[in-house]
């Protein structure tokens, strides 16, 4: 059975063929980082990186971009908010500086495959001026007042992905940009002057102290002056510089259909007249007590205190347990039943690893036991390829442990076979696919290799403050051939893998 996908732009499922057959383009749309990183953000993570691992499974090369979006009115609002012995930063950077340190460690945490690069907005502001003079030259957008919106009439093939037409789209953007719009429909690219200050004033909490009462945000120059980009633009922008003009696979939240991913594709079709996307996949909803899990209506708990609550494989367990593509309600009960299947399984695994491994347990009786990893095998590739089906995918492994249980409760002597077979199966789906650790050191691995970079940067900031800036320059490029970029701040070094 080939790999089959439900693509939402069409509503169909179907057969998955990337542009080149060896190498396949993955985007995921990711965070606005004004906030802790929270659970519903880390079960997409852990379907998509479910998603890239099962694509290098099949043998296909995976090239994975993540944005982060580092400039934004939330992102404003914060700026100056006083913890408890400091402030989240003194400007927009800084706030976005700390929730990205933050991030990077989340998804540390959790045993992802690392993506290729993780973008950020406040870096490819020249490609996004690029795009908006392409798309002012091609006549899909107009400027207004120093703003720059994308006319949404020009681009007859408006609302394919969200299926709506234009007539009943509801007015995009605050009500001082409607004035601006020659349709109510139209979405901004460039937006004149700072950050709105009604818009910040709107996400801070009146609860909170605060050092700045007025915070700015950053702005850049433009041919139609200084200014901001808009959300929509950035992801089209960032994408097409990492990725090119045509993505094989754009992943994102449900929530984002309309009008984030629907805007990126007039945009970025109009510009380019390529199809931005092949398949589009959508995460379903993630829920708390019936509503969206969100960090703007307070009803979140963050990935760090899942993580050392209830640990790496548990929750992997719990969000696999529902396919990508339906809802999911977080409950403490949830969270622990999948707990007890995670138990179940690594027990399993490590009964018959030891199995395995006993000298006086290698028979060559032969037993049920080889059918069930075959059948096993046949039931979690079908699984899987039929759209990334995680839930049906365990269910097969969890059969298999009770039959790996049941084989070596009932028996005198072992299927050796049988049993090495198993433990590949665990190790190849399990480990490899569904990204469990059985060994219990992916987390520490992870771990160890962030404090050995943030060792070695400090070992380069010693180095700079004794005017060894030949040496100090030398570490920074060997840590950049192992892939970890380092960005010098007003506030000290930071990096990113």
């Amino acid at each position: 059975m080939s790999l089959r996908v439900t693509n939402t732009l069409t509503g169909e499922r179907e057969l998955f063929e990337p542009a080149d057959p060896d190498d396949v383009l993955l985007y995921y749309c990711g965070l606005t980082v004004s906030d802790d990183a929270h659970l519903g953000h880390a079960r997409t993570w852990v379907h998509v990186d479910v998603i890239h691992r099962w694509l290098e499974h099949l043998g296909y090369s995976v090239r994975h971009v993540e944005n982060i979006t580092d400039v934004n009115e939330k992102i404003v609002a914060r700026v100056g908010e006083r913890t408890d012995d400091d402030v989240l930063g003194d400007d927009e950077g800084g706030v976005a500086r700390h929730f990205i340190d933050q991030l990077l460690t989340d998804m540390r945490s959790l045993n992802l495959k690392r993506a290729e690069v993780y973008p950020r907005v406040s870096e490819h502001v020249p490609e996004i001026v690029d795009l908006v003079e392409t798309l002012v030259e091609k006549g899909y957008a107009y400027e207004s007042n120093g703003s720059v919106y994308f006319d949404v009439t020009e681009y007859p093939e408006y609302g394919k992905l969200s299926n709506q037409e234009i007539e009943e789209v509801e007015a995009q953007g605050p009500e001082e940009e409607r004035a601006e719009k020659r349709h109510p429909a139209d979405f901004a690219l460039w937006k004149a002057g700072g950050v709105d200050a009604d818009a910040v004033d709107e996400h801070r909490h009146d609860d909170r102290e605060y050092d700045a009462d007025s915070p700015a945000g950053q702005t850049w120059d433009s041919p139609w002056g200084e200014g901001r980009p808009g959300w929509h633009i950035e992801c089209s922008a960032m994408s097409m510089t990492h990725l090119g003009e045509t993505l094989d696979i754009h992943m994102g939240g449900r929530d984002l259909v309309f009008p984030h991913h629907e805007n990126e594709i007039a945009q970025s079709e109009a510009a380019t007249g390529e199809p931005f996307a092949r398949y589009w996949l959508h995460a379903d909803l993630f829920q708390m007590d019936e509503e969206k899990m969100s960090s703007s209506l307070g009803n979140f708990v963050p990935v760090n205190e899942a993580v050392e609550r209830f640990g790496v494989d548990s929750l992997r367990m719990f969000f696999l347990s529902a396919s990508y593509n339906s809802t999911q309600t977080y409950s403490e009960e949830a969270v622990e039943e999948a707990l007890e299947r995670w138990d179940r399984l690594e027990n399993a695994y490590e009964r018959v690893e030891e199995a395995v491994d006993d000298p006086d347990a290698r028979t060559k009786v032969e037993s049920e036991l080889r059918d069930g990893v075959a059948e096993t095998r046949e039931a979690f590739t079908d699984a899987m390829n039929g759209d990334f089906n995680t839930r049906e995918a365990l269910a097969a492994l969890l059969d298999l442990a009770g039959a790996a249980n049941r084989h070596l409760d009932e028996r005198d002597e072992y299927d050796y076979r049988a049993l090495r077979e198993t433990v590949e199966a665990f190790e190849e789906f399990g480990g490899e696919v569904l990204g469990f650790d059985f060994d219990g050191t992916a987390e520490g691995e992870a771990t160890l290799a962030g404090e050995l970079v943030e060792l070695v940067l400090d070992v380069r900031e010693a180095e700079r403050d004794a005017g060894n800036y030949e040496r100090a320059d030398t570490l920074r490029d060997d840590l950049e051939a192992l892939g970890v970029e380092v960005q010098d701040t007003d506030d000290g070094p930071s990096y990113r893998l």
